[in-house]
């Protein structure tokens, strides 16, 4: 399943603009959904994205792997799914949160957050400082 840059760019625009507009809704109050559903475009859109860094990453398991594909862009994608896994758990905490099955302080709630955007500090500083050093 290879889609095109435009393609990718245009489902990530149409997820994007699902989502906004069913939460302007719900915080509108013209809607009475569960926040499960407000958030069904952004389950939808990380499950397209695991399905396909998991067909990637087992391309990779093939028994003769492409050469020109090192092992930083198997930690790479590990990285991408580390991340979208990250970002899963703060939309299902968040959820659980404002349907109020849960009373975790909102703190507690955003520490998958915060791991993800550590974590991708760290690897935009990996990334500028290793190619600067070549």
């Amino acid at each position: 399943m290879k889609m095109s840059l435009a393609q990718r760019v245009l489902l990530s625009w149409i997820f994007a603009l699902i989502f906004l507009i069913m939460l302007v809704l719900k915080l509108d109050s013209k809607i009475d959904w569960n926040w499960f559903l407000v958030f069904l475009p952004v389950w939808t859109f990380d499950t397209i994205l695991v399905l396909m860094l998991t067909v990637k990453m087992a391309g990779r398991c093939k028994p003769d792997p492409d050469p020109r594909e090192g092992e930083q862009s198997v930690r790479r994608r590990l990285w991408y799914l580390t991340a979208l896994l990250l970002k899963l758990a703060f939309c299902l905490t968040l959820c659980c949160r404002l349907q109020r099955l849960t009373e975790m302080w909102v703190s507690v709630v955003c520490v998958p957050l915060w791991v993800l955007l550590g974590g991708a500090l760290v690897d935009l500083g990996h990334s500028v400082f290793h190619y600067r050093r070549e």
